[in-house]
C-alpha cells in the first residue's frame, strides 16, 4: 500500500471519529457528554475576568492573521532567500489550511450543531458568532497550521509556540463560551488530520 494512500486512511479515520463528538448530542439529545459540555462552559462562564476576556478574545481574533501569515511568511522568505524548500512548505502549509477550511465547512453544515448560548442550556457567551459550532474552526485552523509547521520544520522551538498558540486559541473558544469542548476536541482532530493528509507535498529530505 502507497504511503500516500496510507495517510489518507488515516486522514478518513479522524474525519469519522471527529463526527462521533457531535452524533450523539445532536441525535440523543441531552446525554452525558452534552451534559458535561454545559458543566465545563457554565463553570468557565462564571469566573471570566475583564482582563482575561480581553485576552482570550484577542487570541480568537487573531487567529486567521497567524493561519495565513504562516504561509505567506514562509513564501516570501523563500523567494527573497531562493530557498526551494521554504517555498514547498508554504505550499504544503496553505494546502493543509485549504483542505482543512473545506472539511470544517462540510462538517458544520451537516451536523448544524447549535451554538452554546443557542443550545437547549443556555450559555453566556462573551459574544455570539453566526454558523454552526461543531467542529470549531478556529480550533482546526489553529491545529493544521500547528501540526504542518511543526511537520516542515521539526525543532522545538518551532513545535513549542506553534502548539501553545494553537491550545490557547482553542481554550480561548471555550473560555469565550462559543464552543463546547468537544466541537473543540474535535477541531484539534480535525485540524492534524489536514496537515497529515497533505504531508506528500512537504520536500522530500
Amino acid at each position: 500500500m502507497s504511503t500516500r494512500r496510507i495517510v489518507f486512511i488515516k486522514y478518513i479515520l479522524l474525519f469519522q471519529l471527529s463526527l462521533s463528538f457531535a452524533l450523539p448530542a445532536s441525535v440523543f439529545g441531552q446525554n452525558a457528554m452534552q451534559r458535561l459540555d454545559d458543566k465545563i462552559l457554565i463553570n468557565l462562564s462564571e469566573h471570566r475576568t475583564e482582563q482575561r476576556t480581553g485576552f482570550f478574545m484577542f487570541l480568537s481574533k487573531h487567529n486567521d492573521v497567524v493561519n495565513v501569515g504562516v504561509p505567506v511568511a514562509l513564501l516570501a522568505g523563500g523567494v527573497i532567500a531562493n530557498d526551494k524548500e521554504m517555498r514547498q512548505n508554504a505550499l504544503y502549509v496553505a494546502s493543509a489550511s485549504a483542505v482543512n477550511v473545506l472539511a470544517t465547512l462540510f462538517l458544520k453544515k451537516v451536523i448544524k450543531r447549535p451554538r452554546p448560548f443557542n443550545g437547549m442550556v443556555k450559555i453566556n457567551a462573551v459574544y455570539q458568532p453566526s454558523h454552526y459550532s461543531f467542529p470549531s474552526g478556529h480550533t482546526s485552523t489553529a491545529f493544521t497550521t500547528a501540526t504542518a509547521l511543526s511537520h516542515a520544520y521539526p525543532k522545538w522551538y518551532v513545535i513549542a509556540p506553534a502548539y501553545l498558540w494553537a491550545g490557547s486559541v482553542s481554550f480561548s473558544r471555550l473560555y469565550l463560551g462559543v464552543h463546547y469542548p468537544t466541537d473543540v476536541a474535535a477541531g484539534a482532530l480535525l485540524g492534524t488530520g489536514s496537515a497529515f493528509s497533505m504531508g506528500f507535498i512537504r520536500p522530500n529530505k
